[in-house]
């Protein structure tokens, strides 16, 4: 049986729910309620990175940190300066759990699978107390005079009242017209970390082909520019891997105010400057005079797919021997090597998206507690913020962070009636 009143009611059972739960309970707050709207909380978690989870990233320096979130970054400094990546691999060390750096300073569980993290959370959340109610969607939140919250959750005809409310909804739409009912203004959601479709995709018989490092290049009808680079890997509808989904998350609102059109200038040296590039087709020419362009690349990381592709392309004939390869061949095949140039006319198949930028506007929030500026009780946390990462555990980082602000906050709070008397 669920108590008819709660200190604490956490609306959200995903990362930084379950976090901020966790945190209050495991401060000394008793009879924390967590409600998730699903019969599987944490479902995110279990889905992310394949299925391993992909927890954070081995960036220490919260300085450094801040610059992989597109929105939110300054904002970030002083909550990372309190609650980081070192944070966050003690916490789960103290919860039995280990994490691992790969090369790339992605961190995952040592068992490679994300029910180990989520086992994680629900084992502390037991330990802690956490009261978890599944299928429990929050309906509606309105603020009573006497200080508090009355809530109207579903299959629960009576209004369940709490102290104070934490909102960690995620994206979901039903998270930001809570807020806005109590009080908040929100910046328009827009999809970010996406892939790019190309016009007439020129490249569709290259799926599969994976390049790095690769220079974007994407600029706005309006003049507007962004730029990464990285791993690219080819789709049959256009772009996609780790550089794409960054350039999309940074140009995610200039993107969308322009409908998804602009071009793409794409660099496949691998960071090779020009002179490199011409010193390496001297040396085909030189070394193997008698072979076709098409059975020699000019480096081997290079796809062979690709190269065909860029000499087609580009009007070089792959049939002609590099003895045969004079300076117009030359120019033209570096301008396809270094500048190659694609319409992106949208993004990739509905749905591909992995975060949404926009939700509550920051400057609404007091972000050393993640409480509401608007309305005393009411906290926020996780992506219901307009605040969104690029990929690589960035967003569950800011997840971990905002949570566990909360969670400490709360339980502070509920203590000062009580040290006061």
């Amino acid at each position: 049986m669920l108590p008819s009143e709660c200190p604490l009611v956490v609306a959200g059972g995903g990362p930084a729910g379950y976090m901020a739960a966790i945190t209050a309970a495991e401060a000394g707050l008793a009879g924390v309620l967590l409600l998730e709207a699903t019969d599987q909380p944490l479902g995110k978690v279990l889905i992310s990175g394949g299925g391993r989870c992909n927890v954070t990233h081995a960036c220490w320096d919260p300085r450094a940190l801040v610059g992989h979130y597109p929105r939110g970054a300054r904002a970030l400094l002083g909550p990372f300066s309190r609650f980081a990546t070192g944070d966050t691999l003690r916490w789960f060390a103290g919860h039995g759990l280990e994490l691992v750096e790969e090369p790339d300073g992605r961190l995952f569980p040592r068992s490679n699978r994300s029910s180990s993290v989520v086992k994680t959370l629900e084992a502390a959340a037991a330990a802690a107390g956490v009261t978890v109610w599944r299928g429990a969607a929050l309906r509606g939140a309105a603020a009573s005079a006497a200080g508090g919250f009355a809530l109207q959750v579903r299959h629960r005809e009576q209004p369940l009242e709490c102290q104070r409310l934490l909102l960690a909804t995620g994206g979901h739409p039903s998270g930001r017209q809570l807020a806005a009912g109590l009080g908040h203004q929100l910046v328009p959601p827009v999809p970010s970390l996406f892939t790019l479709a190309l016009e007439a995709n020129p490249l569709t018989a290259l799926s599969g082909v994976v390049m790095e490092p690769v220079d974007l290049d994407l600029e706005l009808p309006a003049g507007e520019r962004f730029r990464q680079s990285g791993i690219v890997l080819l789709t049959h509808w256009g772009l996609s891997g780790p550089a794409t989904l960054r350039l999309t998350a940074f140009a995610a609102r200039a993107l969308k105010d322009h409908r998804y059109q602009a071009s793409l200038k794409v660099n496949w040296c691998g960071g090779r400057s020009a002179a490199d590039v011409e010193a390496l087709l001297a040396a085909c020419r030189q070394e193997q005079p008698r072979r076709q362009l098409a059975a020699c690349r000019p480096w081997p990381e290079l796809s062979r797919r690709l190269w065909l592709h860029l000499l087609e392309r580009h009007g070089v004939d792959g049939q002609k021997r590099w003895a045969d390869f004079g300076k117009a061949d030359q120019r033209r095949v570096l301008e396809g090597l270094r500048a190659s140039r694609y319409a992106v006319r949208g993004r990739g198949p509905f749905g591909e998206e992995f975060v949404t930028a926009g939700g509550v506007a920051l400057g609404e929030v007091n972000l050393a507690t993640m409480e509401s500026r608007k309305q005393p009780g009411l906290f926020l946390a996780g992506e219901l913020l307009d605040i969104d990462g690029v990929t690589g555990g960035f967003n569950f980082q800011h997840c971990w962070t905002s949570g566990w602000l909360a969670g400490q906050a709360i339980a502070q709070q509920a203590k000062q009636p009580a040290a006061a008397n």
